[in-house]
């Protein structure tokens, strides 16, 4: 059983054969996108905006990622 308040997540399933965590960083504005960047073609497929450093951590915790790749 889990306390009360607080959730349980699950973690995500990705290919990480394929596939590597990244963070997409724009210079100009700041913003971030979480992702993934194939390893062999360099495509990169969004999984969810970033505004804060708490989204950062949620997207991290739900796909079991410990570091993650900034691409700018």
């Amino acid at each position: 059983m889990f306390g009360i308040g607080k959730k349980h997540i699950k973690t995500e399933y990705y290919d990480k054969e394929n596939w590597r965590p990244a963070l997409k960083c724009s210079i100009c504005n700041g913003e971030q996108v979480a992702g993934f960047e194939n390893i062999h073609t360099g495509v990169f497929k969004e999984e969810m905006f970033i505004r804060n450093n708490m989204e950062l951590e949620n997207f991290k915790q739900r796909y079991g990622i410990e570091e993650i790749k900034k691409i700018y």
